[in-house]
């Protein structure tokens, strides 16, 4: 049953990270070691922080200690960024989307599961989610921030190179990476930043650990418990462009999980305003322009984060009714989700399904 329900405080959207109303313990015999040498380091045995994928990242346990080592987290992470960064000229991806035709690629578990988790949710949504829409995203200044606007010939331009089914614009099969034409290039930050949650995830797991937080860039995974021994704490925040964790941030709900992935997607950070209209980086792969409907946000738990990720943007280009009619058609998915919309009189409402109510510090 979905159950749907109306506020009339301000608007919000949700950016999770986690909280706790008490610092992890330390060592009370010895400082923990500071280690800076690169882009993380040691906050303390049970906590590893740094700066990823144009982010942060934070790692944390309420066991004794964390099963790894900074130097361990910065090899996973930079081998990940090795082939899916779009960021990387010389990233696996980059080189892939600058090939003219055809690529050979090597034996890699990251590109080879993350385009099979991509090709299964386009197929699901009906190409809601497109790994293609990369022509697209540069073409209108959101991958480098710049403020345009596209003719419609533009548009119709890019929207020759756009399509994730194989056999048309590409295929990819015994390792070979093949493309109609040189311009059809894919992009997997909808996806990768949720996958690299799980990557992590695994890693600790594999090592033993019992009890975890991986957060990357606000994709959050979790298992067991935090060091209170209650379910992790994640904050929500409200929805405003200056809420981006400068001074104190203002929280709508805090969501407690002890299993699975959690992202959300949402337009109010990400967007341009050309001569007075509002231009979306949520991109309709379908016509090319920013999607045109009343979602703010969408949030999504799964099992695995990179679910998670790449269905909360297929969701924010679907809107509200065609997600939770999504939803009831794909009941296997194991989707909980929650939306915030806006109604005809300015208003926010929240709509979200009954298995998403667990997670809820305050039902509504």
């Amino acid at each position: 049953m979905l159950r749907l329900l109306k506020i009339t405080s301000i608007s919000f959207v949700l950016i999770l990270f986690s909280i706790s109303c008490k610092p992890s313990k330390l060592n009370e015999l010895e400082e923990p070691e500071i280690d800076t040498t690169g882009f993380a380091w040691q906050i303390s045995n049970q906590e590893i922080q740094g700066n990823a994928q144009g982010s942060t990242f934070m790692i944390k346990t309420s066991d004794d200690s964390l099963l790894t080592s900074v130097v361990e987290i910065e090899s996973l992470l930079l081998s990940f960024d090795a082939e899916l960064s779009s960021y990387l000229d010389n990233s696996l991806l980059s080189r892939l989307n600058k090939s003219d035709s055809t690529f050979t690629v090597p034996h890699n578990a990251y590109f080879d599961t993350c385009y099979a988790l991509s090709l299964s949710v386009f197929n699901k949504t009906n190409g809601a989610f497109d790994p293609s829409v990369f022509p697209l995203v540069k073409a209108w200044g959101f991958f480098k921030d710049s403020a345009l606007v596209l003719s419609q010939d533009e548009v119709d331009s890019c929207l020759q190179f756009i399509g994730f089914e194989p056999g048309e614009k590409h295929n990819y099969s015994d390792r070979k990476y093949t493309k109609e034409n040189p311009s059809f290039q894919i992009d997997f930050n909808a996806i990768a930043q949720g996958y690299s949650v799980d990557v992590v995830a695994a890693y600790l797991e594999s090592k033993g650990q019992e009890n975890y937080l991986v957060e990357i860039g606000g994709e959050v995974r979790v298992k067991g418990q935090n060091s209170e021994g209650n379910s992790w704490a994640l904050g929500v925040d409200e929805p405003k462009e200056l809420n981006s964790g400068q001074g104190e941030r203002r929280l709508e709900n805090v969501l407690h999980l002890n299993t699975g992935g959690l992202a959300t997607s949402g337009n109010y950070r990400k967007f341009h305003i050309v001569n007075g209209r509002k231009y979306s980086h949520t991109l309709d792969p379908k016509t090319g322009y920013s999607v045109n409907h009343n979602l703010l946000s969408a949030t999504v738990w799964s099992e695995k984060c990179a679910l998670a990720d790449a269905y909360a943007t297929a969701f924010m280009v679907m809107g509200k009714e065609k997600t939770f009619a999504f939803l009831a058609e794909h009941p296997a998915l194991n989707l909980e989700v929650y939306l915030l919309f806006e109604n005809e009189d300015g208003r926010i409402e929240r709509a979200y399904t009954e298995g998403m109510l667990r997670f809820f510090e305050t039902n509504f």
